[in-house]
């Protein structure tokens, strides 16, 4: 018996190796591997995608570029890697709210985040921040509420901006209106670079964005930082309180990016990925880029990415419902 389980044994890894091995394979047979980014260039998203294209490049010895697909919410750049073949030359990297957001508020989504995709790896998460123009006279998270209300009372209520609806940093204003109990108006773009442009041009006062984006206008002086969207400090800004200690406790949103291909790759082959994702953001030198960026370096196997999905897609669903809130 145990000289057959010996021979069984062997036999799996044997199969495995030759799995792997043909998997590494496929992907070097790739002329070019696209990593398309569902959004424009400048963003977290954007960076991640580029800090995998560089690190992998020469790991896999074949081109990687990054596309840039903005559109309906990111909805343009995420259908086309669904309608990608499955040969493990399309990869797409996307921020959590796409996954875990989008399929509850946007019931009629041209994709299924299950069926459709393949998870890969966590890439990195960085926490979000509520920010103002100079101009808004609040210091504090406070002020700016007796400012929103008294704008509200008005009929002129403050704008906020945020990379596009469905984004955990729509929702994160959302949920803050709910929890402060003030009322601003959203005003979504068609991603980060222009939103923060228009705040920073002060077309629109107040902000919620990531702080990867964020904090070079903020340490610059052309936006102010009032409080991170969680309910304690982030070690990436240590010096911007959180809401919680700011009297709005309840909201935790900060921001994850994940790395996907499409359904019908097959699974060796998104191992082999998730595995070569795992070395790169192991190395001194990436994860040290990645934190000075304000990004935690968090590379996973593809079954933590799909428990995460899973897991924060039923959290968003029930606040989504709890709270009333739609895409208009």
């Amino acid at each position: 018996m145990t000289t057959r389980r010996a021979a069984w044994l062997g036999l799996a890894v044997a199969l495995l190796s030759t799995s792997l091995a043909g998997a590494a394979q496929a992907a070097s047979a790739c002329a070019t591997v696209r990593i398309v980014v569902p959004f424009p260039a400048g963003g977290a998203a954007d960076q991640l995608a580029r800090t995998v294209s560089q690190g992998l490049q020469q790991r896999r010895g074949t081109t990687i570029v990054v596309d840039n697909k903005p559109g309906a919410n990111g909805n343009i750049g995420i259908d086309a890697v669904r309608r990608a073949a499955g040969d493990g030359c399309t990869w797409l990297v996307v921020p959590a709210g796409n996954l875990t957001i989008n399929p509850t508020l946007f019931p009629a989504l041209s994709y299924n985040v299950t069926r459709d995709f393949k998870p890969v790896s966590l890439l990195a998460s960085s926490p979000n921040v509520l920010a103002v123009h100079p101009s808004v006279k609040a210091r504090t998270v406070p002020e700016l509420i007796a400012l929103a209300r008294q704008a509200d009372q008005a009929r002129t209520p403050l704008g906020y901006a945020s990379p596009g609806v469905g984004s955990g940093l729509h929702l994160a204003g959302e949920l803050f209106h709910h929890k402060a109990g003030v009322k601003m108006l959203h005003v979504p773009y068609k991603g980060t670079t222009q939103a923060v442009n228009d705040v920073v041009g002060g077309q629109v006062p107040v902000l919620f964005g990531t702080w990867p984006t964020l904090a070079p206008f903020i340490q610059s002086g052309a936006l102010r930082a009032l409080a991170v969207t969680q309910s304690k400090r982030s070690p990436a800004a240590p010096d911007v309180p959180s809401l919680a200690e700011q009297g709005v406790p309840g909201i935790d949103v900060s921001s994850w990016y994940a790395l996907l291909v499409p359904g019908a790759t097959p699974q060796p082959l998104a191992d082999a990925l998730s595995a070569d994702v795992r070395v790169l953001f192991a190395t001194p030198t990436v994860r040290n880029d990645l934190q000075r960026q304000g990004l935690e370096p968090v590379a996973s196997t593809p079954e933590a990415l799909a428990a995460r999905i899973r897991d924060d897609t039923a959290a968003w669903a029930t606040l989504i419902r709890t709270y009333h809130i739609t895409a208009d």
